[in-house]
């Protein structure tokens, strides 16, 4: 009995640290301790954690693909459409939760000066702009990784309407510069010279993520 309830608790330490254990248990008729090797492995809690992220994001996209279909202006409208009304270079679009859903343009002068522009969904009228006065570079360092490219945000949210119906368009710089797009079928990135569309790595609903960790668990 003291046998059993030794490896037990053993068995549950085990579970818990996701190690390997030795455990001993002596038997009541005094016979030499017996050690029995536990493996255990928690590998389904991780594959368990990138499946909900995996869903998130997905029910993230589905919400996006609802008020996106929803609308008769697309994020290539929504951007031509916050240009006309404040020139500048567009860096950002997407659709506002506010509650009305109107695309919010992000726009950005040639002095570095962002201004948030709002356009119907069901118009393409601008129904409001407003200077973003937070005392940050934004607007220049977006500009600067502009610098030379050949596509805009308009383009990109052309070029990624390929993929599926365009949710948020956006400039990523971390790292070489590309137009971040996500569609209602994955996220993507056009570059800024070519327009060239490729996959996301970064996105979280790829499947890279359960293979790298069952990759991993065989160290």
């Amino acid at each position: 009995m003291k046998r059993n309830i030794v490896i037990a608790t053993v068995t549950a330490a085990a579970l818990v640290g996701g190690g390997t254990v030795a455990a001993y248990a002596s038997a009541d008729d005094g016979n030499a301790p017996t050690q029995r090797q536990t493996n255990v492995r928690v590998a389904d809690d991780d594959r368990n954690d990138d499946a909900d992220d995996r869903g998130d994001a997905a029910d993230d996209r589905n919400d996006d693909a609802t008020e996106v279909h929803a609308s008769k202006i697309s994020a290539a409208d929504a951007i031509a459409a916050a240009l006309k009304n404040t020139p500048g270079t567009a860096v950002s679009a997407d659709r506002d939760d506010d509650g009305a859903g109107a695309w919010d343009v992000n726009v950005v002068k040639g002095d570095g000066t962002e201004y948030n522009v709002k356009v119907s969904p069901d118009t393409a009228k601008v129904v409001g702009a407003q200077r973003d006065d937070d005392d940050d570079n934004d607007g220049r360092e977006d500009l600067a990784a502009l610098k030379g490219a050949s596509v805009d945000a308009r383009e990109a949210a052309e070029a990624g309407a390929a993929k599926g119906t365009v949710t948020d368009v956006d400039l990523d710089d971390d790292g070489p510069a590309a137009w971040s797009v996500e569609t209602t079928k994955g996220e993507w990135k056009v570059d800024l010279k070519t327009g060239k569309v490729t996959q996301d790595h970064d996105d979280d609903t790829g499947q890279d993520n359960g293979q790298d960790d069952r990759d991993g668990d065989d160290d």
